[in-house]
């Protein structure tokens, strides 16, 4: 055989190898064919075209490796025990820039679906090959050694923080500081990714100075990177009054307003998040967002969203709520308790109405005029009617028992009160007579009103057990009329009065 015949052969057998990884690589990016392709043993036929001479083989058999792992985790176990993580990271740090993105989307994908995956990827020395790949040329070698850590970093505290020993976070606040877009993206995703877990990692990034750069990109055009920056910002906020005010000193007020207005309806979600993230801890942070003009900017958003993204704003109102009465005094003056009566009317997922029953009665619960506030949106019927619902959630049930309770016991506006005597069960029923045992001695109108509306009749016909502190209330109430005008109103008088008129005798001349 010549030397002409013998290259040939080599030719063919690259043409060969190099048509096959191409066309697993595609095949793989079709759902359909996976498993077909998991059946054929594809995993052990591109593991040793990963240690190819041809660099383009070996990109594309990554490539292909990555795509297969993607698609669920039994692929990403199989590369797992195939023993190909080893080989990639040694070649991660070894090859050009193509072959670094396609094995770091290798590890991406599989570290993505599981702990335990992508502790096989820190097992195997990964995390300080792909850090050294945050401080490479090539932007794009940035960005996928990126996405592997954040996507290693976002399932627990542990494994987060072996991403911090590597020595990324530093890396990833240089990220967030380059020109392209993608990159910044990522990286802000990825500590947000490492936040999320626990005050010492969200330290951790605030001590590497992320805090001030991401503040910066709140008003950037795109989209997509304000998702990510606003969900940084929360991620940090949400551990600790300390983390909430080094958010709130980076001067997000009242910049992060404005996102509440944007067309993308994720920026609006994660900016009510950030803003409820820094107001749940204090009075004094929940009046800063007051001052900032925060709750009218949450309340607009809240009109001009449905669903999900309104939920965190829906809890933002009730946690600044909760804190005072003049901080609940804010939410009322700025119109936030028709608007959550609508969601809570509105809103068909059960977990958004809780929300909103729960505001409710944050806001109701401070003083008479507080509760007068809820009570003249007609919204205690519907928060009675979802919590003696058997279609509502148990969790709805009980926050919707617990709203009416809060606000029932501050409630001295009669007209709100008195359905509740004919519908409300037992448990709910001791409350409203006891307002009534409360306001009536020291109101001669409305002891008049509600003998006339019917009111007196129907506590006549409560049936209480003696001694019991309903009973109690229903003494109070009667001890403000006439006993003859209680009599008259008590169930079986008029059979009394008939059995006088049969008895009485009158007098004949």
């Amino acid at each position: 055989m010549s030397q002409r015949q013998v290259l040939q052969v080599f030719e063919q057998y690259q043409k060969a190898r190099t048509q096959f990884v191409q066309m697993v690589a595609e095949l793989a990016t079709r759902p359909q064919n996976i498993e077909t392709l998991q059946n054929a043993g594809v995993m052990s036929l591109l593991r040793p075209l990963l240690l190819d001479v041809v660099p383009t083989i070996q990109q594309t058999a990554a490539l292909a490796l990555g795509r297969l792992a993607n698609y669920n985790d039994d692929l990403a176990e199989a590369v797992v025990k195939g023993d190909i993580l080893p080989q990639l990271v040694y070649s991660l740090a070894e090859q050009n820039r193509f072959y670094k993105k396609a094995a770091a989307f290798v590890l991406r994908a599989v570290g993505k679906h599981s702990p335990q995956l992508a502790q096989a990827i820190v097992d195997c020395g990964a995390l300080d090959t792909l850090v050294i790949c945050l401080e490479d040329f090539d932007p794009g070698v940035k960005e996928a050694a990126v996405w592997a850590l954040g996507y290693i970093a976002r399932h627990n505290a542990e494994l987060s923080q072996a991403v911090v020993d590597a020595g990324a976070v530093p890396l990833l606040v240089l990220c967030i500081q380059e020109p392209e877009i993608a990159l910044k993206r990522i990286a802000a995703s990825a500590l947000s990714d490492i936040s999320k877990h626990s005050p010492e990692l969200a330290q951790t990034v605030v001590d590497a100075g992320a805090i001030a750069h991401l503040a910066q990109m709140i008003l950037n055009p795109d989209a997509k990177l304000k998702r990510q920056v606003l969900s940084a910002l929360s991620q940090v906020a949400k551990h600790s009054v300390d983390l909430a005010e080094m958010v709130v000193e980076a001067e997000i007020f009242p910049v992060v307003l404005t996102c509440l207005k944007d067309k993308d309806e994720y920026v609006k979600k994660n900016a009510s998040t950030l803003i409820r993230e820094v107001a749940k801890h204090t009075p004094e942070l929940s009046q800063l967002i007051v001052n900032a003009g925060g709750v009218a900017a949450v309340i607009d958003c809240i009109g001009s969203c449905k669903g999900n993204i309104r939920l965190p704003g829906i809890m933002m109102l009730g946690y600044v709520a909760a804190h005072s009465e003049n901080l609940a005094m804010a939410v009322i003056i700025s119109k936030g308790v028709p608007q959550l009566s609508i969601c809570l009317s509105e809103e068909p997922e059960d977990h958004i109405k809780a929300a909103a029953a729960w505001a409710l009665g944050q806001i109701g619960r401070h003083t008479p005029e507080h509760a007068r506030a809820v009570a003249v949106t007609n919204t205690l019927p519907v928060l009675l009617s979802l919590y003696m619902s058997a279609e509502s959630s148990e969790d709805l049930q009980i926050k919707c028992k617990k709203a009416i309770k809060n606000i029932l016991q501050k409630c001295t506006y009669l007209p709100a009160l008195e359905p509740f005597l004919y519908d409300a069960p037992p448990n709910i029923l001791k409350h409203v007579v006891g307002q009534f045992s409360k306001v009536l001695p020291h109101d001669s109108k409305a002891r008049r009103l509600f003998v006339t509306s019917g009111g007196l009749k129907k506590v006549q016909e409560i049936k209480a057990e003696p001694g019991s502190l309903l009973q109690e209330y229903i003494n109070s109430i009667n001890s403000c009329y006439p006993e003859e005008i209680v009599r008259y109103y008590s169930p079986g008088y008029s059979d009394t009065l008939l059995q006088r008129v049969d008895s009485y005798q009158p007098l004949i001349n």
